[in-house]
């Protein structure tokens, strides 16, 4: 079925959020699951909508919403909103390649644009990075774009403006270091056996006891 294939490649794009080398590989090769409410294909007009309560899961790939529209255009590009609400936001989760880490991100929104190549979480964003259970980095804004073509990460504190025009919303973020690898402890020498114990004798011939 081809809506199979095109959530496949919409799944995919979407984690291109994440660099390829982080993201889990491993993920690449797992059975989509996906449940809902409804869902509709039409093949003429290239459209994919799964609707109500939407979770979709793919190895260590999370996707939770309340709708999720895809579509391909005449040029074969494809498109993609994941539509959350105020109270449920949509939410993204995956596992990090060979590591026990974690990047999430939520908002209203979630919007794949493949002929620019851009993932925009908008309307309450946040993306967090999770190193086991612990909070790691975060960002939070009115709108997170990540262009992927240009590798860069753009962030939005809102909309309000001053009455020059000048945009004075703001966004908060939390960025810890990396945590040390721990030194490697050298390899204790192996302990020198003791040679046999030679004990004097008084006399030639006489057997030490």
């Amino acid at each position: 079925m081809k809506i199979l294939s095109f959530s496949l490649i919409f799944l995919l794009a979407i984690v291109g959020l994440a660099p390829c080398a982080w993201a889990e590989k491993a993920d690449r090769n797992k059975p989509m699951i996906f449940e809902a409410n409804t869902m509709r294909y039409d093949d003429v007009k290239q459209v994919t909508v799964i609707d109500g309560n939407v979770v979709l899961t793919k190895g260590s790939i999370v996707i939770r919403a309340t709708r999720i529209e895809l579509r391909e255009d005449p040029d074969g590009y494809q498109f993609g909103t994941i539509a959350g609400t105020p109270q449920a936001p949509a939410f993204f989760r995956q596992k990090a390649e060979g590591k026990d880490e974690f990047v999430e991100g939520e908002s209203e929104r979630i919007e794949y644009d493949g002929r620019a190549d851009t993932v925009k979480f908008i309307g309450k964003a946040q993306t967090r990075r999770l190193r086991g259970a612990t909070l790691a980095d975060e960002i939070t804004g009115e709108l997170i774009v990540y262009e992927n073509l240009s590798d860069t990460f753009t962030v939005n504190g809102g909309s309000v403006k001053d009455p020059s025009g000048k945009p004075i919303g703001r966004f908060r973020g939390m960025l810890t270091p990396k945590p040390e690898a721990a030194p490697s402890v050298p390899k204790a020498a192996a302990p020198v056996q003791a040679g046999a114990v030679l004990r004097p004798t008084t006399a030639l011939g006489s057997v030490p006891k």
